[in-house]
Protein backbone atom coordinates (compact mmCIF):
# COMPACT_ATOMS: atom_id res chain seq x y z
CA UNK A 1 0.00 0.00 0.00
CA UNK A 2 2.75 2.41 0.99
CA UNK A 3 4.90 1.75 -2.35
CA UNK A 4 1.29 2.67 -4.00
CA UNK A 5 0.84 5.69 -2.40
CA UNK A 6 3.96 6.79 -3.23
CA UNK A 7 3.64 6.11 -6.86
CA UNK A 8 0.90 7.84 -7.01
CA UNK A 9 2.36 11.23 -5.43
CA UNK A 10 4.79 10.71 -7.80
CA UNK A 11 2.68 10.75 -10.58
CA UNK A 12 -0.36 12.52 -9.67
CA UNK A 13 1.28 15.40 -8.52
CA UNK A 14 0.42 15.29 -4.98
CA UNK A 15 1.62 17.17 -1.96
CA UNK A 16 2.49 16.53 1.69
CA UNK A 17 -0.27 17.84 3.93
CA UNK A 18 0.71 19.64 7.40
CA UNK A 19 -0.72 18.99 10.67
CA UNK A 20 -0.80 21.60 13.16
CA UNK A 21 -2.47 22.21 16.30
CA UNK A 22 -4.46 25.32 15.56
CA UNK A 23 -8.13 23.76 14.93
CA UNK A 24 -8.40 24.56 10.57
CA UNK A 25 -8.68 22.72 7.32
CA UNK A 26 -6.57 25.23 4.84
CA UNK A 27 -6.77 23.81 0.89
CA UNK A 28 -5.33 25.79 -1.54
CA UNK A 29 -5.94 24.69 -5.17
CA UNK A 30 -7.58 21.25 -4.15
CA UNK A 31 -8.25 18.57 -6.77
CA UNK A 32 -10.76 15.58 -6.96
CA UNK A 33 -7.65 12.99 -8.07
CA UNK A 34 -10.47 10.71 -9.71
CA UNK A 35 -12.47 13.34 -11.80
CA UNK A 36 -9.33 14.74 -12.90
CA UNK A 37 -7.80 11.67 -14.45
CA UNK A 38 -10.88 11.33 -16.48
CA UNK A 39 -11.70 14.71 -17.82
CA UNK A 40 -10.84 15.60 -20.96
CA UNK A 41 -10.36 18.97 -19.89
CA UNK A 42 -8.16 20.50 -17.26
CA UNK A 43 -9.08 19.87 -14.07
CA UNK A 44 -10.33 23.53 -12.07
CA UNK A 45 -8.90 23.61 -8.60
CA UNK A 46 -10.14 25.47 -5.29
CA UNK A 47 -9.32 26.69 -2.37
CA UNK A 48 -11.03 26.27 1.44
CA UNK A 49 -10.53 27.67 4.38
CA UNK A 50 -12.18 26.84 7.72
CA UNK A 51 -10.94 27.78 10.99
CA UNK A 52 -12.15 29.32 14.33
CA UNK A 53 -13.58 32.12 11.97
CA UNK A 54 -15.76 30.08 9.84
CA UNK A 55 -17.01 26.58 10.53
CA UNK A 56 -19.70 26.38 8.00
CA UNK A 57 -20.07 26.96 4.38
CA UNK A 58 -23.25 27.38 2.69
CA UNK A 59 -22.73 26.34 -1.04
CA UNK A 60 -25.04 27.47 -3.50
CA UNK A 61 -24.86 27.62 -7.75
CA UNK A 62 -26.33 25.51 -11.11
CA UNK A 63 -26.80 21.81 -11.34
CA UNK A 64 -23.62 20.66 -12.67
CA UNK A 65 -21.70 23.56 -10.93
CA UNK A 66 -19.24 21.70 -9.16
CA UNK A 67 -20.82 21.54 -5.51
CA UNK A 68 -20.61 17.72 -4.94
CA UNK A 69 -17.28 17.57 -6.50
CA UNK A 70 -15.92 20.50 -4.39
CA UNK A 71 -17.17 18.77 -1.45
CA UNK A 72 -16.49 14.81 -1.95
CA UNK A 73 -12.76 16.24 -3.04
CA UNK A 74 -12.32 17.84 0.32
CA UNK A 75 -13.59 14.87 2.32
CA UNK A 76 -10.75 12.65 -0.19
CA UNK A 77 -8.05 15.20 0.53
CA UNK A 78 -9.25 14.94 4.47
CA UNK A 79 -8.93 11.42 4.52
CA UNK A 80 -5.81 10.91 2.50
CA UNK A 81 -4.04 12.99 4.71
CA UNK A 82 -4.97 11.36 7.83
CA UNK A 83 -3.80 7.65 6.28
CA UNK A 84 -0.37 9.28 5.92
CA UNK A 85 -1.19 10.09 2.30
CA UNK A 86 0.01 12.73 -0.04
CA UNK A 87 -2.69 14.68 -1.04
CA UNK A 88 -4.61 16.54 -4.61
CA UNK A 89 -3.86 20.08 -3.56
CA UNK A 90 -0.70 22.63 -4.03
CA UNK A 91 -1.13 23.02 -0.09
CA UNK A 92 -2.95 21.97 3.04
CA UNK A 93 -2.61 22.41 6.68
CA UNK A 94 -5.54 20.51 9.10
CA UNK A 95 -6.35 20.00 12.55
CA UNK A 96 -7.16 16.60 13.28
CA UNK A 97 -10.62 15.44 12.07
CA UNK A 98 -12.21 12.51 14.19
CA UNK A 99 -14.83 11.46 11.90
CA UNK A 100 -16.20 12.50 7.98
CA UNK A 101 -20.11 12.54 8.22
CA UNK A 102 -21.90 12.64 4.80
CA UNK A 103 -25.57 13.20 3.29
CA UNK A 104 -24.93 12.99 -0.05
CA UNK A 105 -27.16 11.50 -2.81
CA UNK A 106 -30.80 10.44 -3.10
CA UNK A 107 -31.64 6.93 -2.71
CA UNK A 108 -34.33 4.31 -1.10
CA UNK A 109 -34.60 1.74 0.93
CA UNK A 110 -37.50 -0.57 -0.65
CA UNK A 111 -36.14 -3.73 1.74
CA UNK A 112 -36.51 -2.13 4.96
CA UNK A 113 -39.33 -0.02 4.01
CA UNK A 114 -37.48 3.50 4.03
CA UNK A 115 -38.34 6.40 1.55
CA UNK A 116 -35.93 8.61 -0.17
CA UNK A 117 -37.12 11.26 2.05
CA UNK A 118 -36.85 8.77 5.60
CA UNK A 119 -33.02 7.47 4.41
CA UNK A 120 -32.16 11.64 4.35
CA UNK A 121 -33.56 12.27 7.40
CA UNK A 122 -31.72 9.36 9.15
CA UNK A 123 -28.45 10.31 8.07
CA UNK A 124 -29.33 13.78 9.06
CA UNK A 125 -30.21 12.70 12.32
CA UNK A 126 -27.41 10.80 13.00
CA UNK A 127 -25.29 13.34 11.90
CA UNK A 128 -26.59 15.52 14.01
CA UNK A 129 -26.15 13.29 16.91
CA UNK A 130 -22.94 12.50 16.61
CA UNK A 131 -21.00 15.33 14.94
CA UNK A 132 -18.63 16.87 17.01
CA UNK A 133 -16.60 20.41 16.47
CA UNK A 134 -13.39 18.31 15.24
CA UNK A 135 -15.86 16.49 12.45
CA UNK A 136 -15.98 17.07 8.87
CA UNK A 137 -19.77 17.22 7.41
CA UNK A 138 -20.89 17.44 4.12
CA UNK A 139 -24.67 17.78 3.47
CA UNK A 140 -26.04 17.76 -0.09
CA UNK A 141 -29.04 19.13 -0.60
CA UNK A 142 -30.76 18.29 2.43
CA UNK A 143 -34.68 18.54 2.44
CA UNK A 144 -35.62 18.06 -1.05
CA UNK A 145 -37.58 14.98 -0.47
CA UNK A 146 -40.36 16.93 0.67
CA UNK A 147 -42.41 19.77 0.37
CA UNK A 148 -40.90 23.51 0.12
CA UNK A 149 -41.44 24.90 3.08
CA UNK A 150 -41.20 21.49 5.34
CA UNK A 151 -36.90 20.85 3.05
CA UNK A 152 -36.30 24.58 3.46
CA UNK A 153 -37.58 24.61 7.15
CA UNK A 154 -35.48 21.56 8.25
CA UNK A 155 -32.53 22.03 6.15
CA UNK A 156 -32.59 25.60 7.85
CA UNK A 157 -32.60 23.97 11.30
CA UNK A 158 -30.02 21.10 10.13
CA UNK A 159 -27.61 23.97 9.23
CA UNK A 160 -28.12 26.27 12.12
CA UNK A 161 -28.05 23.15 14.45
CA UNK A 162 -24.53 21.85 12.87
CA UNK A 163 -22.94 26.04 13.11
CA UNK A 164 -23.18 25.77 16.75
CA UNK A 165 -21.64 22.32 17.41
CA UNK A 166 -19.09 24.29 15.26
CA UNK A 167 -18.76 21.24 13.10
CA UNK A 168 -16.45 21.77 10.05
CA UNK A 169 -19.36 21.80 7.49
CA UNK A 170 -19.92 22.33 3.57
CA UNK A 171 -23.50 22.47 3.01
CA UNK A 172 -24.63 22.84 -0.69
CA UNK A 173 -28.52 24.01 -1.06
CA UNK A 174 -30.47 25.39 -3.86
CA UNK A 175 -32.86 27.16 -0.96
CA UNK A 176 -31.49 30.31 -1.52
CA UNK A 177 -33.10 31.25 1.53
CA UNK A 178 -30.29 29.93 3.54
CA UNK A 179 -27.65 32.65 2.10
CA UNK A 180 -29.34 34.73 4.84
CA UNK A 181 -27.68 32.40 7.52
CA UNK A 182 -24.53 34.65 8.02
CA UNK A 183 -26.89 37.63 9.52
CA UNK A 184 -27.60 34.88 12.81
CA UNK A 185 -25.08 32.40 12.80
CA UNK A 186 -21.12 34.08 12.80
CA UNK A 187 -19.13 31.10 11.81
CA UNK A 188 -21.26 30.81 8.31
CA UNK A 189 -20.00 32.35 4.96
CA UNK A 190 -21.47 31.70 1.98
CA UNK A 191 -19.55 30.31 -1.61
CA UNK A 192 -20.84 29.39 -4.75
CA UNK A 193 -19.78 28.05 -7.77
CA UNK A 194 -20.32 30.12 -10.77
CA UNK A 195 -21.70 29.77 -14.26
CA UNK A 196 -22.54 31.93 -17.15
CA UNK A 197 -24.65 32.28 -19.91
CA UNK A 198 -23.35 32.51 -23.69
CA UNK A 199 -25.47 32.02 -26.95
CA UNK A 200 -28.24 31.32 -24.52
CA UNK A 201 -26.32 27.98 -23.34
CA UNK A 202 -24.47 27.64 -19.89
CA UNK A 203 -21.23 27.52 -19.37
CA UNK A 204 -19.71 25.74 -16.13
CA UNK A 205 -16.75 27.55 -15.08
CA UNK A 206 -16.37 25.24 -11.83
CA UNK A 207 -14.66 28.32 -9.75
CA UNK A 208 -15.35 28.75 -5.76
CA UNK A 209 -15.74 32.05 -5.32
CA UNK A 210 -17.21 33.99 -1.67
CA UNK A 211 -20.99 35.25 -1.67
CA UNK A 212 -24.65 33.91 -3.00
CA UNK A 213 -24.78 32.73 -5.94
CA UNK A 214 -27.44 34.63 -8.41
CA UNK A 215 -29.44 32.14 -9.61
CA UNK A 216 -29.72 28.49 -9.97
CA UNK A 217 -30.00 28.19 -14.01
CA UNK A 218 -32.06 25.18 -13.72
CA UNK A 219 -34.33 25.44 -16.51
CA UNK A 220 -30.81 26.13 -18.73
CA UNK A 221 -29.46 22.50 -17.12
CA UNK A 222 -32.50 20.84 -18.27
CA UNK A 223 -32.26 21.86 -21.46
CA UNK A 224 -28.55 21.37 -21.98
CA UNK A 225 -29.97 17.16 -20.78
CA UNK A 226 -32.29 17.12 -23.49
CA UNK A 227 -35.50 18.08 -22.12
CA UNK A 228 -38.05 18.69 -24.94
CA UNK A 229 -38.47 22.52 -25.95
CA UNK A 230 -41.98 23.02 -25.47
CA UNK A 231 -41.19 21.48 -21.96
CA UNK A 232 -38.36 24.30 -21.10
CA UNK A 233 -41.38 27.05 -22.72
CA UNK A 234 -43.66 26.13 -20.41
CA UNK A 235 -41.70 25.59 -17.46
CA UNK A 236 -40.50 29.38 -17.85
CA UNK A 237 -44.47 29.88 -17.83
CA UNK A 238 -44.70 28.44 -14.63
CA UNK A 239 -41.57 29.60 -12.99
CA UNK A 240 -42.79 33.51 -14.15
CA UNK A 241 -46.06 32.66 -12.68
CA UNK A 242 -44.41 31.47 -9.30
CA UNK A 243 -42.56 34.15 -9.18
CA UNK A 244 -45.55 36.72 -9.18
CA UNK A 245 -47.70 34.81 -6.97
CA UNK A 246 -47.66 33.13 -3.90
CA UNK A 247 -48.01 29.35 -3.29
CA UNK A 248 -51.82 28.69 -2.67
CA UNK A 249 -51.52 26.16 0.04
CA UNK A 250 -48.10 27.13 1.69
CA UNK A 251 -47.66 29.82 3.73
CA UNK A 252 -44.52 31.18 6.10
CA UNK A 253 -43.43 30.56 9.24
CA UNK A 254 -41.71 32.85 10.89
CA UNK A 255 -40.77 33.13 14.64
CA UNK A 256 -43.02 36.17 16.61
CA UNK A 257 -41.13 39.47 16.87
CA UNK A 258 -38.71 38.60 14.12
CA UNK A 259 -38.23 40.41 10.76
CA UNK A 260 -39.42 38.73 7.65
CA UNK A 261 -36.48 37.22 5.50
CA UNK A 262 -35.36 38.43 2.10
CA UNK A 263 -36.68 35.60 0.45
CA UNK A 264 -35.35 34.07 -3.47
CA UNK A 265 -38.93 34.74 -4.49
CA UNK A 266 -42.00 36.10 -3.88
CA UNK A 267 -43.55 32.84 -3.38
CA UNK A 268 -43.04 33.44 -0.04
CA UNK A 269 -44.60 36.50 0.56
CA UNK A 270 -47.91 37.18 1.46
CA UNK A 271 -48.38 40.64 1.26
CA UNK A 272 -47.79 42.75 -1.81
CA UNK A 273 -45.17 45.34 -1.86
CA UNK A 274 -43.62 48.34 -4.92
CA UNK A 275 -40.14 46.18 -4.91
CA UNK A 276 -41.89 42.30 -5.48
CA UNK A 277 -43.87 44.60 -8.38
CA UNK A 278 -40.99 45.67 -9.83
CA UNK A 279 -39.13 42.45 -9.55
CA UNK A 280 -42.15 40.61 -11.37
CA UNK A 281 -41.73 42.16 -14.37
CA UNK A 282 -37.58 41.78 -15.10
CA UNK A 283 -37.38 39.76 -17.84
CA UNK A 284 -35.17 37.14 -15.90
CA UNK A 285 -33.97 35.17 -19.46
CA UNK A 286 -32.83 38.55 -21.59
CA UNK A 287 -30.51 39.64 -17.91
CA UNK A 288 -26.29 38.04 -17.51
CA UNK A 289 -25.70 36.91 -14.35
CA UNK A 290 -23.94 40.24 -13.18
CA UNK A 291 -27.00 42.45 -14.32
CA UNK A 292 -29.21 40.31 -12.31
CA UNK A 293 -27.07 40.48 -9.02
CA UNK A 294 -26.61 44.31 -9.59
CA UNK A 295 -30.59 44.46 -9.70
CA UNK A 296 -30.79 42.45 -6.97
CA UNK A 297 -28.23 44.92 -5.34
CA UNK A 298 -30.38 48.04 -6.04
CA UNK A 299 -33.54 46.40 -4.89
CA UNK A 300 -31.98 45.46 -1.65
CA UNK A 301 -31.58 48.79 -0.40
CA UNK A 302 -35.26 49.54 -0.97
CA UNK A 303 -36.22 46.52 1.65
Amino acid sequence: MLSNLAERALNLDLNCPRFVAEPCMRIEQGRHPVVEQVLSTPFVANDLALDDSTRMLVITGPNMGGKSTYMRQTALIVLLAHIGSFVPAASCELSLVDRIFTRIGSSDDLAGGRSTFMVEMSETANILHNATDKSLVLMDEVGRGTSTFDGLSLAWAAAECLAQLRAYTLFATHYFELTVLPESEPLVSNVHLNATEHNERIVFLHRVLPGPASQSYGLAVAQLAGVPGKVISRAKEHLQRLETTSLPHEQPRTKPGKPAVPQQSDMFASLPHPVLDELSKVKVDDMTPRQALDLLYTLQTRL
